[in-house]
């Protein structure tokens, strides 16, 4: 049920922009709670990879003195990876295109992850 409500959103927010490639939401210990991913790409390891880096983020954050973490953006020769927490109890990963508009697509995230929030 839960999850059902969860996949909407993200189909809503892949069909936002042309350049959402795929997206997921994650519990924050690396549970893949729902997914719209092409099926070249391995849920448990989206999952995984999502928990590590926001973990590793919210240290850095720290550390560095720059405040509580709001997102980690990852960008690689064949595209990003952006990860959002929605709530304190999930985390919203986005695969985009290499030449996304990182504007929309920051918005569209926010508006997501804000209903993910709101669900959980």
């Amino acid at each position: 049920m839960r999850s059902d409500m969860l996949s909407s959103i993200l189909t809503e927010l892949n069909g936002s922009s042309a350049d959402i490639e795929a997206s997921g939401v994650i519990s924050t210990d690396g549970l893949m709670m729902a997914a719209v991913l092409p099926a070249s790409l391995d849920e448990d390891r989206v999952g995984a990879m999502s928990a590590a880096m926001l973990s590793l983020g919210d240290r850095t954050a720290q550390e560095l003195a720059r405040g509580d973490l709001e997102q980690v953006l990852i960008k690689g020769e064949k595209g990003y990876v952006l990860m959002t927490y929605a709530g304190n109890e999930a985390v919203l990963t986005v695969l985009a295109k290499p030449n996304a508009k990182l504007g929309l697509i920051f918005l569209d995230v926010k508006r997501a992850a804000a209903n993910i929030s709101e669900l959980l």
